[in-house]
């Protein structure tokens, strides 16, 4: 009557992600979607060990999808120079990591995007504490992410919410 009696917790995780999206500001989001392919990225070690092929592919497929139109999509290369435009290299060889993992089954491809996500998300966890003594923080994230209206940062947080966890 009220919604799936079988996974309350998976609706309750849906509603705190959207609440933080909503609550969060630029920097958030960008370790809001790190967090969100690292999720899957694991989903996607976990059903490619037990031969789940068909989930295996929709994780996959996800954290594509987070890489691709959140994190991949929110750089902003005009402002954001050569940082900018390393990332965006390194966003698609992830993506293209994780495709041929999903191809050639191959759990090394995988973790090595999932040990390239950790290491960005730390480091975007730490910048605002690198950036306290000199500049604000927002004006580091303009340099490298477009925040117009947080499209393209939301884009690829729409993924991770709409994911059956």
């Amino acid at each position: 009557m009220f919604g799936s009696p079988h996974h309350p917790s998976k609706a309750y995780a849906k509603v705190g992600i959207e609440t933080g999206v909503e609550a969060a500001n630029p920097h958030q989001l960008i370790v809001m979607l790190f967090e969100g392919a690292l999720v899957v990225t694991n989903q996607a070690l976990t059903e490619m060990r037990a031969g789940r092929i068909e989930s295996k592919g929709q994780t996959i497929s996800k954290a594509i999808m987070i890489i691709e139109s959140g994190l991949r999509a929110s750089l902003n290369k005009d402002v954001g120079g050569d940082i900018a435009l390393n990332l965006d290299a390194l966003y698609q060889y992830m993506s293209n990591c994780l495709f041929m993992a999903n191809l050639h089954n191959n759990v090394t491809k995988i973790e090595e995007v999932r040990k390239l996500l950790q290491d960005l998300k730390t480091a975007w966890e730490n910048m605002p504490k690198q950036t306290a003594a000199g500049m604000e923080s927002s004006e580091t994230i303009s340099a490298t992410s477009s925040t117009s209206a947080g499209q393209p940062l939301t884009n690829g947080l729409s993924s991770y919410r709409s994911s059956s966890f």
